[in-house]
């Protein structure tokens, strides 16, 4: 059948380009680049709140792709909260064409001082699954008041602590299409009053994708096989991958080199789960 030649506006031009930019931008990351493919980032801080407790959170994205609505990641930082490390993933997202907002966990101003003062503010939040919960609308909420923001096509990332956090995202119900876990604590929680919140049937609205360290000593064969467990019952669309080698935080450049600590960096890892989350994206909202 003759199908006559169409010429695309400017929206369905900008989708095709960024589209093609997630394929290169993909093999880019294989390589360890941050893609910029001639896109011009921009950073925005955003205030906002959960109750009383101010937070603040990083925006980035392409100002070349103009007003044109476009999918929204949130990016939940791990338990240094929003450091450099997570301001860098929101670049390459945003690099790639999409809003991305890496959320605050703690308050605004917070400097988290070493890793005993995260394990320490980590803790009080993972103590009460209701209240990790709310720190997360409370950013999904002011990603969602953003001009650019598609709200119909919204996805959460979350690296380590972050990790958990948007699989607590998704176990309460909340409205995005997918929640992604690298390298991040897949247990389910309870409330402050020790009761159980796992992942129910009809609730999860969400797909959830785990990728983790084959050798990750933080994240034990019978927390996997829980989270397994949980999700078949909850009846979600679920897949979880393990990277040989990988121990726990494999994904952050300073993690540091001795995989005997338990944290440690895997470029191997790093770049093949990022190829997953550049793929899976394309497929979850194609342009």
């Amino acid at each position: 059948m003759y199908m006559p030649h169409h010429r695309p506006g400017p929206g369905q031009a900008a989708r095709r380009r960024r589209g093609a930019w997630i394929v290169a931008g993909a093999a880019l990351l294989l390589l360890g680049h941050e893609p910029g493919l001639g896109a011009e980032i921009r950073v925005d801080l955003v205030d906002y709140h959960d109750g009383a407790t101010a937070l603040q959170g990083y925006l980035a994205y392409d100002d070349s792709l103009g007003v044109e609505r476009r999918p929204a990641l949130l990016i939940a930082p791990e338990w240094r909260g929003l450091d450099d490390y997570a301001k860098s993933r929101a670049r390459q997202f945003a690099a790639l064409g999409y809003l991305a907002f890496a959320l605050d966990p703690y308050g605004k101003g917070v400097v988290v001082a070493s890793d005993a003062d995260a394990k320490s503010r980590s803790a009080l939040l993972k103590a009460d699954r209701t209240l990790l919960r709310a720190r997360g609308r409370a950013a999904l909420d002011a990603l969602l008041t953003q001009p650019l923001a598609a709200r119909d096509s919204i996805a959460a990332i979350g690296y380590c602590f972050g990790g958990t956090l948007v699989l607590e995202l998704a176990r309460s119900g909340a409205d995005i299409r997918a929640a992604i876990a690298v390298h991040g604590g897949l247990a389910a929680g309870t409330d402050a009053k020790g009761v159980p919140l796992p992942a129910q049937a009809g609730v999860v609205t969400a797909k959830i994708m785990a990728l983790q360290g084959g050798d990750d000593p933080f994240v034990t064969q019978a927390e996997l096989t829980a989270f397994t467990d949980e999700m078949r019952a909850a009846k979600v669309d679920w897949q979880l991958m393990e990277f040989g080698g990988a121990v726990h935080a494999f994904s952050n450049p300073h993690a540091g080199s001795d995989p005997s600590s338990g944290r440690a960096y895997n470029a191997v890892a790093d770049h093949r789960s990022m190829d997953i989350i550049c793929h899976f994206l394309a497929d979850l909202f194609p342009r």
